[in-house]
């Protein structure tokens, strides 16, 4: 019997039907599909981001053009939408093909995911093991309850395997990345897309997974619950030397949410990307996540000179109460030397301070407010907890009725997310508190105008700006702008690697006339549901 034809299928947002490149290149993919081929299987993949057109016209044009045996895809709890709308395309099809489904979307929340988008089969946990042996089983028509971490209907009934034994992350080959456009990704990113790729003209950034899992239970996370385990450094970088030099990369992201929990293996590392360096012609930076409690000023001097620039912190609160609530396990002293020694280090922070736990009060979101204004140069961003489906908030959201249906609280969760999840705080006070966030933001972050613009192609810009804070003249090239009154550039300085904001005359004017625009716009919408009362 002749092995599987599998189309793979990567979706974009709902709302765009253009290609785009500004997305998070999907790694996990690449490894299901160096899986499968591996195992023999012919393999197609439709990545939508760089496709114009639906997605509806796309996906049947290609169904169209070949038949599947397997259309497979997997997705985060965010693409609720645009999931089902594949699944319903591809069951429709004349050609019948066999759905396969995989990611957190369903992995978190399995039974309500899998009855409700109807698969075929669904693959919960870490895919590579899981889909090969499925495939395995149904071409020698052997019992799939013997396959480990997979969904299947038996008798019209949803049925679940088990969890799967975590893999030996060693093991399993490199991600196959050219099949999802990968060049054709990296020749399009572009300064604009992040702050961390400003300090590029020609940004080319390669995302490596150096760990899956985590230590931690953090309340507002949510991780698939195998055990934490990390690659060697000695197969992060046989990747890495393959890679760099084959797609040319200037920046590697390393995702590994606690790559310091082992000194001795960053330190590793730190000479792995060192030799790498020195084998290349041109520039090559980098970036890792650390938990605070882990930094110490050799550790930081280390990673400076190996070419790592920005480094991820969860900082979450400043407040020791809450700290103790989300189960993070550190401190706001820890915290505080972190962000001070990472500064003194000239190196970029990327972190967020999150605001609405369920122990936050009106004083602990204060405390973290007042430190993050007084000692953060607006380099961590503020933003709002999120229950993640199956986290321990989104069990306790259940628990307290704020969440009151499942399916239609993950159909409608978004990117921004702003109820009141306290126990703690009145409406009346998380009200407050989303204004003070607004205001905090408005005030210390900061943007200015550029000191030239000059244009060097369509739409192609070179700039000159002061740094606000080391006051250093700093050039970016290759920047998008369409129009020069209105725009917002989010770059990282080349010198001091602090975070800040170029703009247009238009947007510096509205940044900083932030309070007055805003009392305006209060003014104007009481007015506005006076007069429709009164006119009624």
């Amino acid at each position: 019997m002749t092995n599987y034809k599998i189309l793979i299928i990567v979706p974009r947002n709902m709302a765009i039907s253009k290609k785009t490149y500004q997305y998070f290149f999907p790694i996990s993919i690449g490894y299901i599909i160096a899986a499968l081929k591996k195992a023999g299987h012919s393999v197609d993949c439709l990545n939508l981001n760089h496709l114009n057109g639906s997605a509806n016209d796309i996906i049947k044009e290609q169904l169209d053009r070949k038949k599947y045996d397997f259309v497979g895809m997997g997705n985060n709890v965010l693409g609720y939408e645009i999931t089902k709308k594949i699944i319903q395309l591809a069951k429709s099809h004349p050609s019948n093909p066999k759905i396969i489904l995989g990611g957190t979307i369903i992995t978190s929340e399995p039974s309500l995911i899998f009855n409700e988008l109807h698969p075929d089969f669904g693959v919960i946990d870490e895919g590579e093991g899981t889909v090969v042996e499925l495939l395995k089983y149904l071409k020698e028509n052997k019992p799939l309850e013997e396959v480990k971490g997979l969904m299947y209907w038996e008798n019209g009934k949803a049925v679940f395997n088990g969890k799967r034994a975590p893999l030996d992350i060693n093991s399993i080959p490199f991600p196959d990345l050219d099949s999802l456009g990968f060049e054709e990704y990296l020749e399009n990113t572009i300064p604009n897309h992040s702050y961390m790729h400003s300090v590029f003209d020609n940004p080319r950034v390669y995302y490596i997974v150096g760990s899956r899992s985590c230590p931690y239970r953090c309340t507002f996370c949510w991780h698939y619950e195998n055990k934490y385990r990390q690659r060697t450094v000695d197969n992060i970088m046989e990747e890495l030397n393959e890679r760099v030099k084959k797609y040319k990369i200037n920046r590697v992201y390393i995702l590994d949410e606690c790559f310091s929990l082992d000194k001795k293996r960053m330190t590793e590392f730190c000479k792995g990307i060192s030799q790498l360096k020195k084998e290349l012609s041109w520039e090559l930076r980098w970036v890792n996540s650390m938990r605070v409690n882990d930094v110490d000023e050799e550790s930081l001097k280390m990673l400076k000179d190996s070419g790592c620039d920005v480094i991820s912190y969860g900082l979450e609160s400043y407040s020791p109460v809450v700290l103790k609530s989300m189960k993070k396990m550190i401190t706001p002293e820890q915290i505080d030397k972190a962000i001070k020694e990472t500064f003194k280090n000239n190196i970029a922070i990327q972190g967020n301070f999150i605001f609405g736990d369920v122990a936050e009060t009106k004083e602990t979101a204060n405390e973290t407010l007042n430190y993050w204004g007084k000692n953060c140069d607006a380099q961590p961003y503020l933003a709002f907890i999120m229950p993640f489906p199956d986290s321990e908030m989104y069990q306790s959201c259940l628990k307290r009725g704020i969440i009151k249906d499942k399916l239609e609280f993950i159909k409608n969760l978004k990117g921004e997310f702003t109820i009141n999840l306290t126990e703690k705080m009145s409406s009346g006070e998380f009200s407050q508190l989303k204004k003070e966030i607004d205001k905090a933001l408005a005030k210390h972050r900061k943007i200015v105008k550029p000191l030239s613009l000059k244009k060097i192609g369509e739409k192609r810009y070179e700039l000159k700006v002061e740094c606000p804070y080391c006051k250093q003249t700093i050039e970016y090239r290759n920047f998008v702008i369409g129009n020069k009154l209105y725009y917002i550039l989010y770059v990282m300085c080349k010198n001091c690697s602090k975070k800040f904001h170029i703009g247009g005359n238009l947007m510096v004017f509205l940044h900083k006339n932030y309070d007055k625009l805003k009392r305006f716009k209060t003014m104007k919408d009481t007015l506005a549901g006076y007069i429709g009362r009164i006119t009624q």
